[in-house]
């Protein structure tokens, strides 16, 4: 056994002395020493529940014959940081995960971990970790929380909550409504019930194979949930036995299928910073080339929150992430060979599965569109490429061109817009929020709801080298690489420059000729970072772009 470093022979007596003073009997040391990654906080919705689902997990590890030993990690609330400095610090959060996971594996040579996430940066920060230390792992995830409930029985979620914010600064929602959807759009634990950045990257790890069917869409609240944790921590056992790694699972082809599933669920941009990350640390160079490749010959099959009126639980009534994988394998878009986490193939995992409401997953031959939720734009303004989820943009959006509205952060941009100072045709352009410049690439949610609230969103495009929250809905085009803060065209931009988008093209230009452009360029110069001293400076001063998924260099 791996844990055999740290606990057999003569020489180990010192390290098993700390053993028993954990109040392990010999019986539990002779065992495999299974690390349980726990992220649960008191801070985070979706983090609260966590402590019962690891309580089912060590529970499942006890009856499959192994010791669960558990450790932390951190979680931030992307709601809760959004809309001040705390945001700065969400994504950052990510490589902290990872690097502390590894730590703690590595110090204490567990043979197998079962990891425990649940939150934005969580899942990938967890995944990341999981492909760098190689050992057999699974994911059991907390689950995402139920959809509320409005008091005309309408129901509702965080990005309805965002918008309202919005609709209360245009005066077409009073003080009362404005209660209402506080106290209603998030009714329970989990994570928030649309398919935002959590839940995206949640489906996703079922699809690379890493988590049990129902890891991404079981509600946190069901009891079913622990006994999915069970179930894993039963599974980590078999794992540790074949000798089944990350690295066995998690291949190039099981990237193009967590690509493929993304594109059909229509996931958070987010998972285009997430994947490539997580598949450096396999070992694997993601580009976002290969998210237009598959988008053009993916459909897409599911219209959740932001971008229809479904949720998360109607995805798992309807048969989860694996009745849409049991979808796309009509056409032959997976690579149904790949190793799971299960210890069977996709193909093996797949057997006997339906999908139970064409509703809510349309079947493959009638999608809501042929293509994916995604699209990767290249052009003059984003020569390395920008994001957007464009199962989330109004069709007349799809194709525009406007001015230019330009502002340095966030909130200049939000300040505008609740002021009204934004146009019909406008494009909002907000620069400097990237990974080096922010530094953090801060979530965009407050001002994409804004304009969403004040009903601008069918009118009004919005673009940013900062990211979007998988709540984010409209002409909301995210990642601009390069970023303003290493001198991309995005901070040459004058107000008033006309700004093109196509879309289905996969274009996005600054109609400003290239001589303009050099001249700007003479005379540009950076401006300095909010933040200079601490972990986030030391972040920017490492972190590549967007296109490279802002993995640590």
């Amino acid at each position: 056994m791996r844990s055999d470093n740290a606990k057999a022979g003569v020489e180990r007596a010192p390290n098993r002395s700390l053993l028993y003073a954990l109040g392990l009997t010999r019986e539990e040391m002779d065992r495999p020493l299974i690390g349980i990654v726990n992220s649960y906080n008191e801070v985070v919705p979706g983090h609260m529940n966590l402590d019962k689902i690891t309580e089912a997990v060590r529970a499942g590890v006890l009856m499959a014959g192994g010791t669960p030993l558990v450790f932390p990690a951190i979680a931030v609330c992307d709601g809760i940081a959004m809309g001040h400095v705390g945001m700065k610090y969400s994504l950052v959060t990510r490589e902290l995960i990872a690097d502390s996971t590894e730590a703690m594996a590595m110090a204490h040579q567990f043979d197998g971990l079962v990891m425990i996430p649940n939150c934005d940066k969580n899942v990938p920060g967890l995944l990341m970790a999981a492909g760098r230390i190689n050992i057999p792992t699974i994911f059991c995830s907390g689950g995402p929380m139920m959809a509320g409930r409005m008091d005309d029985g309408s129901r509702t979620c965080l990005s309805h909550m965002f918008e309202a914010v919005g609709a209360y600064k245009a005066g077409t929602l009073d003080d009362a409504g404005l209660a209402e959807y506080e106290e209603s759009a998030c009714p329970t634990c989990g994570s928030c019930s649309g398919m935002y950045t959590a839940n995206s990257m949640n489906c996703l790890t079922e699809a690379l194979g890493m988590g049990l069917a129902g890891n991404g869409t079981l509600p946190g609240i069901y009891s079913a949930r622990l006994r999915l944790a069970k179930k894993a921590g039963m599974q980590i056992m078999e794992l540790v036995k074949k000798d089944i790694r990350p690295l066995d699972i998690m291949t190039e082809a099981a990237f193009h299928n967590a690509e493929t599933v993304d594109m059909a669920l229509g996931c958070s941009t987010n998972s285009m910073l997430h994947l490539p990350a997580i598949a450096h640390e396999c070992g694997i160079a993601l580009s976002l080339d290969t998210a237009n490749e598959i988008s053009a010959k993916t459909p897409n099959l599911c219209h959740l929150a932001p971008a229809g009126p479904v949720y998360m639980e109607d995805l798992h009534r309807a048969g989860g992430v694996h009745a849409v994988m049991k979808e796309l394998t009509k056409k032959n878009l997976l690579d149904t060979s790949l190793m799971t986490c299960t210890g069977k193939t996709v193909e093996e995992n797949l057997e006997g599965i339906r999908n139970l409401d064409p509703t809510v997953i349309r079947p493959v031959e009638d999608p809501f569109s042929p293509f994916g939720g995604i699209a990767v734009l290249k052009g003059t303004l984003a020569p390395l490429g920008c994001v957007v989820k464009q199962s989330a943009v109004d069709p007349a959006m799809m194709v525009h061109q406007g001015p230019a509205r330009v502002f340095n952060n966030e909130e200049d941009a939000i300040e505008a817009i609740y002021d009204r100072k934004i146009c019909s045709g406008d494009v909002i352009v907000i620069r400097y929020e990237g990974p080096k410049g922010g530094p953090g690439m801060r979530e965009m949610l407050n001002p994409t709801s804004a304009i969403a609230g004040m009903g601008l969103d069918k009118e009004v495009a919005l673009i940013t080298d900062g990211r979007f929250s998988g709540a984010t809905r409209g002409a909301s085009i995210g990642h601009v690489c390069p970023e303003a803060a290493q001198g991309g065209p995005i901070a040459l931009v004058c107000e008033g420059d006309i700004i093109s988008i196509d879309i289905p093209a996969c274009k996005i230009d600054l109609m400003v000729d290239d001589k303009t452009l050099e001249e700007r360029r003479s005379r540009w110069i950076c401006p300095e970072p909010a933040l200079k001293t601490g972990y986030i400076a030391r972040y920017a001063k490492l972190v590549t772009d967007a296109s490279k998924g802002a993995v640590l260099e």
